[in-house]
């Protein structure tokens, strides 16, 4: 039927967050428009009734197109909790139709949410993941997370893709700036960064941290006051667009020190533009980034460990430089947008077949 289109769902790419990222290069790199994709918006900032009513039209929308049989698959960006629900919903939906459907989770906190629901919700997680016809994880050691869920799924590995920025004048690098890039809370471990950044500023007192990102800010700005660091930090709140750009540019050091993680853009965009970066190692982080090789891990909940590399690259010009260049070395050998995407039209093609 030539009216046949593969369909995605999932957050609105002009949001925050990950998916919305990952999204946004699909489009931005035309493969939206290549493969002819209809993107269909299931959740979206804003009021608590304009949530509500948005997910029953999206449901509307894809019902209408699968009895006009104008879908051809349905590729769903699936989070954790209400993300899970809404997505297993559509899913379910499209496979009734007949139609092949692709799983493709981003959620650093799966697993917990998979252990923490009761039975009758796991027997659905399983049903969900055991007959999508792909499942996509965002790393090798997601895949095996899933397969330890459901082990006869049908897991691929896909990374997030990353855009590396056109080229422009560049801007030097701010002394002592680091850059925290996400949803400031604290399973992204910035109260952890907050401790460990007073105690690394006791011997280089030059460290000013930014912060770009939502979450609960008055939190993050009362532990910023009970740690004496109002000159040492600056708060931006979400940032996007050529004000993310010129973060990414005058920072010396990205740091991001989760407790999980799926795979993350912003570590992923730091290391593209030659960063010297600081992660724990967790989720897909140290598939992508080799612990002194391509930037620094230390492992999550230790404000002392993330003091001492602070201090180690806050102070080490050579290093930085170095860990930058690896950086960007291996974003391009796995994580280029043109690598990512071949992968992504192979698997179409495998789940169409």
């Amino acid at each position: 039927m030539s009216g046949r289109r593969p369909w995605m769902v999932g957050t609105d790419p002009a949001g925050q967050g990950g998916i919305a990222a990952v999204v946004g290069v699909y489009a931005q790199q035309g493969w939206l428009a290549r493969q002819r994709v209809r993107y269909l918006v299931s959740h979206r900032a804003g009021s608590v009734l304009g949530r509500v009513l948005l997910f029953p039209w999206a449901l509307a929308q894809l019902l209408a197109a699968l009895l006009a049989g104008r879908v051809s698959l349905l590729h769903a960006h699936v989070a954790s909790y209400g993300s899970f629900a809404r997505k297993s919903l559509l899913l379910a939906l499209a496979r009734g139709f007949g139609v092949p459907t692709v799983f493709h989770l981003h959620g650093g906190h799966f697993q917990k949410f998979y252990a923490a629901s009761p039975a009758w919700r796991q027997r659905w997680i399983r049903h969900t993941l055991r007959r999508s016809n792909r499942v996509l994880a965002l790393s090798e050691a997601w895949r095996e997370a899933l397969l330890s869920i459901v082990p006869e799924a049908r897991v691929s590995v896909l990374a997030n893709p990353v855009a590396f920025p056109p080229p422009a004048p560049e801007r030097p690098a701010v002394p002592g700036r680091v850059l925290f890039l996400g949803r400031a809370d604290r399973s992204k471990g910035v109260f952890d960064l907050l401790t460990a950044l007073g105690q690394a500023r006791a011997q280089l007192p030059r460290l000013h941290l930014h912060v770009g990102g939502d979450g609960d800010l008055e939190a993050v700005r009362a532990a910023v006051a009970r740690e004496g660091l109002d000159a040492a930090v600056t708060l931006l709140g979400w940032v996007r667009g050529a004000a993310k750009e010129r973060e990414l540019a005058e920072a010396e050091i990205f740091v991001l020190p989760s407790y999980d993680e799926g795979l993350p853009m912003a570590m992923l965009e730091a290391m593209a533009r030659g960063k010297a970066v600081l992660a724990t190692p967790v989720g897909g982080i140290p598939q992508a980034l080799r612990d002194g090789v391509d930037g620094l891990l230390v492992a999550p909940g230790q404000p002392p460990r993330l003091a001492e590399a602070l201090l180690r690259l806050g102070g080490d010009a050579p290093l930085r430089a170095a860990l930058g260049a690896s950086a960007i070395e291996r974003v391009r050998a796995g994580y280029a947008t043109d690598t990512v995407l071949a992968e992504l039209d192979r698997i179409y093609s495998e789940v169409l077949r």
